[in-house]
């Protein structure tokens, strides 16, 4: 590779929605808004679980921690979005995009981490339930939580060092709204193949590995709903299980859309429409579905707001 074909850019444009010139104060208003209901309900799921000693259980806390991460996840995200929307100005710094890359791929691990053992606490809770409170006690949530973030942060890391060292060729257009892995992947010039290795190891470790554990937990709480002999325990069941198996199918169903793919047959556009769910409408929509769902964290919700009128829920 000639060295003219080469350089060393300081910064990427994003030029994700910058050719949507006619529809940008539409899309301010309707990712602030995104943004402000997300942060907001989220904050409100964490504050209720902290104000309330009866959802200081192990499911809440894992429910917490889920939110705090969706939280950070559109801090990371959204903010640059509608800096570049107002100032018209799209461009991100070298640094600032490997940054942001590290943020979004160690946040999204965690999520996966975290659905996967909130998906055994279901299993535990539904198919163990003599035993929960041996299993799933303080000894065995904090070490789960502490290893989801620890190798969430590993994992990222170490793409994100890789991709440092590759170089970039001068056309330094990122065809997304974020720094991406995939849109990044194809601007290097130099050789990808360690890099794409190690990627679809990482995915390999870091998504089927949790997605196994969600699928086989819910297969035994399928098998145990359906020896259940009452009608109204098993809708029960069901509807505590049904909000964390919507969010699971969000998160999986984009994410694999996107990533489960070799870079060479990568289509911007479809990329772009999925990261739109996973990074923006997923967020946005856990605190409604896990409140709403979920009688314990409404009469939460109500006796917060109304100061104690609603001690009946």
């Amino acid at each position: 590779m000639s060295i003219t074909n080469e350089t060393s850019i300081s910064d990427f444009l994003l030029l994700g929605f910058s050719q949507h010139t006619k529809h940008q104060p539409l899309l301010f208003g309707l990712f602030l808004a995104v943004y402000l209901v997300t942060v907001l309900g989220n904050l409100l799921i964490i504050l209720a679980i902290s104000s309330d000693p009866r959802l200081h259980t192990p499911m809440y806390f894992f429910l917490a921690n889920l939110s705090f991460t969706d939280t950070c996840f559109s801090c990371t995200i959204i903010p640059k979005v509608l800096l570049n929307i107002h100032t018209q100005h799209y461009t991100i710094s070298h640094t600032g995009c490997l940054v942001q890359m590290f943020f979004f791929m160690e946040l999204t691990l965690l999520d996966d981490f975290l659905l996967a053992v909130m998906a055994y606490d279901h299993y535990v809770a539904i198919c163990l339930p003599l035993h929960y409170t041996t299993i799933m006690g303080p000894q065995r949530c904090l070490p789960l939580v502490a290893a989801s973030w620890l190798s969430s942060h590993l994992l990222a890391f170490s793409l994100c060092l890789l991709m440092s060292q590759l170089s970039f060729c001068a056309s330094h257009t990122i065809p997304h709204f974020f720094c991406d892995l995939l849109p990044l992947l194809k601007l290097a010039c130099s050789d990808t193949r360690i890099f794409q290795l190690m990627m679809f190891a990482e995915a390999a470790l870091s998504g089927v590995v949790p997605l196994t554990c969600v699928l086989v937990s819910y297969a035994h709480i399928i098998h145990t709903i359906l020896r259940i002999p009452s009608a109204g325990r098993k809708h029960k069941v069901f509807s505590t299980c049904g909000s964390h198996l919507t969010v699971v199918t969000l998160f999986y169903g984009t994410l694999f859309l996107v990533y489960f793919q070799p870079s060479s047959s990568y289509s911007a556009d479809t990329g772009m429409a999925a990261s739109v769910v996973y990074t923006m409408v997923t967020p946005m929509l856990n605190p409604f579905i896990y409140s709403l769902r979920n009688s314990d964290m409404k009469g939460t919700l109500c006796r917060f707001f109304s100061w104690g009128k609603c001690s009946t829920l």
